[in-house]
């Protein structure tokens, strides 16, 4: 019986997270961003997105390619958080917490990543 994403804590870390960025971006600081806001969700989404279409492939070579695409989709979600703190659209309060947690994630991505790759290769 295989795994569905859905229950993968780390997909269900990446949907609260994309939670949390969707609300911030109601922010009326963030109004007249619609391209930024526009692309912070994408990536945020593309998150949680590689996470799942990764998993359906049936094989841990294209999950751990669709890993890493999540891990970089982290990234760039940090970044974009980055340059909204420093165009002071959002502030300590948001900002901290935020790629604090993206961190987190990106980081447990990574060692999914080497979980699967050390799998892979025990089963060789």
């Amino acid at each position: 019986m295989t795994v569905s994403f859905e229950n993968f804590p780390i997909y269900k870390k990446a949907i609260a997270f994309t939670v949390k960025i969707f609300k911030i971006l109601d922010n009326e600081n963030l109004q007249k961003e619609f391209s930024l806001k526009d692309q912070l969700k994408r990536a945020t989404l593309s998150i949680t997105n590689n996470i799942a279409e990764g998993s359906e492939y049936g094989s841990n070579k294209q999950f751990i390619r669709f890993l890493w695409i999540s891990k970089g989709s982290c990234a760039e979600v940090r970044n974009m958080l980055f340059v909204l703190y420093s165009l002071e659209k959002i502030n300590d309060e948001i900002f901290n917490p935020l790629n604090t947690e993206c961190l987190e994630i990106t980081k447990e991505i990574y060692h999914f990543i080497k979980y699967l790759e050390k799998s892979t290769l025990d089963a060789k």
